[in-house]
């Protein structure tokens, strides 16, 4: 499906603007609503259900992209980080696995959250890839909220070296494919045609270099609360005890 420059998605209006309001709409009541779950009868069967919603939402999306009208080599395979993080968010709402909710936290709230603030879209409503765009990206984040603000999930530094590693293998496998396939999945091998944020790391690989050192110190800064957090809370417990 071609779409006219008319058509065309544009940060920063008030479209846009209407989008982040939701969304930040979202992240308040999401997190309000596991507060009020967590501990009770009824936490399992919200997590769970928010699952499925994220599944029922996401799956036919995924699948509708690599029907002939919408297949685009360039955009429709599912190995975005961002594709990855809705499967690691619903497996972190059902079962609540560790390694999922540290990949799930640490991809949504830096990669996912750059995407809803500085969208790469070329389709605005009604279009497909619109609805899915916005969709999965405000479903990983608001799972997010939902585990680690609302439920108190939170990451360890056993879950950010998982998620260092998983990641670096990610953009190992993807740098390949790219490479193979003349694709530029998670912009790796070449740079957005447009203005972005990247301009400022330099040319390329050094900017993919940077990017990772900038997510290692950041996703860093991000763990260290909850684990200090945690500690200074089983020392007041153990003083509480002696």
């Amino acid at each position: 499906m071609v779409t006219t420059a008319s058509e065309r998605f544009e940060a920063f209006t008030p479209q846009h603007y209407l989008l982040l309001g939701i969304f930040v709409v979202g992240c308040v009541a999401i997190g309000v609503l596991g507060r009020r779950v967590r501990g009770t009868a009824s936490e399992e069967g919200v997590r769970r259900g928010f699952a499925v919603v994220l599944l029922a939402f996401t799956i036919p999306l995924t699948i509708a992209l690599l029907l002939p009208g919408e297949w685009n080599k360039s955009t429709s395979l599912p190995i975005q980080l961002c594709d990855l993080a809705w499967v690691t968010a619903a497996i972190a709402l059902w079962t609540e696995a560790r390694w999922a909710i540290a990949l799930t936290y640490f991809w949504a709230l830096t990669l996912t959250v750059q995407g809803i603030i500085t969208p790469s879209l070329g389709e605005s409503f009604p279009e497909l890839r619109f609805f899915g765009f916005w969709g999965q990206h405000f479903l990983i984040v608001w799972a997010t909220v939902f585990l680690v603000w609302g439920l108190r999930r939170a990451p360890d530094w056993w879950g950010y070296r998982f998620t260092v590693a998983v990641t670096a293998l990610w953009a190992v496998a993807v740098i390949a494919f790219n490479a193979v396939a003349d694709t530029n999945y998670g912009y790796l091998n070449r740079k957005p045609s447009g203005t972005s944020i990247l301009d400022a790391l330099g040319p390329w690989p050094w900017y993919v270099a940077a990017e990772i050192v900038i997510l290692v110190v950041v996703w860093a800064l991000m763990t260290w609360p909850w684990v200090h957090a945690r500690q200074r809370r089983e020392r007041e417990e153990t003083a509480v005890r002696v």
